[in-house]
């Protein structure tokens, strides 16, 4: 039944109840009923319907208008973050792309000069880059399906999709259910997890990489486990680990724990939700 219909219900059935409460009480019980008690009883008639029949109606027209909220304020968000799509791509994509422009062309021209391995670290930190604006628009641009029958999935596709943009070779084990996170928690767990395999793919020199992800609305984690050369220290405190350092913010910002450990041949980004 829609808002509409709901509304009219409401309006309706009340005056209706009396019409045929009137109708029967003056054509077949006006001998057997008094006038002072058929007044006595309309009114115990019209609250009987009301706390039987228009409770759940108005019960439902709450769930209605709840639902219409929702579907508006998903409209607004997702038109919100269109705009910031397009603004990325009108800017910062494009931006990007003159800077590659100009890099070729100082290759070209200080060929021979002894700097080309300046303009090679210069091209490649723009390729990371563009890469990286170019995940955030297409994660902008993703619209989770919320239907019954792909319930749960829409985090492990977007994982899916950061794993094939920066570690093809990655395995991934998810287990847990987009139902518990808010929408801003996924964005934000999303860019930790981009933030992690974007360290392991510039850092770790690995060979195999593992994502694992198990728990339950209360209590959860998520782990990011590779074999590569790992680090010494605490990397959080290295003057050039800026991503590190904002994953951690990210984090706890939101409630949960970072965690890093490193071994010999094992290294662990591990981020999670305690049950207090």
């Amino acid at each position: 039944m829609s808002y509409k219909q709901i509304k009219w219900m409401i309006l309706l059935i009340p005056t209706v109840t009396v019409g045929i409460w009137e109708y029967i009480r003056h054509q077949f019980l006006m001998p057997y009923l008094s006038m002072d008690a058929g007044n006595w009883l309309t009114p115990l008639i019209v609250y009987l319907v009301s706390v039987t029949l228009l409770s759940r109606l108005f019960l439902m027209l709450e769930s209605a208008r709840a639902a219409l909220e929702q579907e508006r304020a998903s409209k607004a968000a997702l038109e919100a973050r269109d705009q910031l799509a397009r603004e990325l791509h009108d800017g910062i994509a494009q931006s990007l792309f003159l800077l590659f422009v100009k890099t070729d062309k100082a290759e070209r021209s200080l060929a021979g000069s002894g700097h080309e391995q300046d303009i090679q670290e210069i091209r490649k930190t723009v390729h990371e880059v563009n890469a990286y604006v170019r995940q955030a628009i297409a994660q902008l641009r993703h619209v989770p399906v919320r239907d019954a029958a792909s319930e749960g999935i829409a985090l492990r596709g977007q994982v899916e999709t950061l794993i094939r943009d920066t570690v093809p070779t990655a395995q991934i084990t998810w287990e847990l259910d987009d139902s518990f996170f808010t929408p801003k928690e996924q964005v934000e767990l999303i860019a930790c997890i981009r933030e992690a395999l974007m360290n392991v793919r510039k850092h770790a020199q690995a060979t195999k990489v593992e994502i694992q992800a198990a728990g339950d609305s209360r209590q959860w984690h998520v782990q990011i486990q590779d074999n590569g050369k790992g680090f010494l220290g605490d990397p959080l405190h290295l003057k050039d680990r800026y991503g590190l350092r904002i994953t951690k913010e990210r984090a706890v910002q939101m409630g949960w724990f970072l965690t890093l450990d490193s071994e010999p041949g094992c290294t662990r980004m591990t981020i999670g939700k305690e049950h207090i």
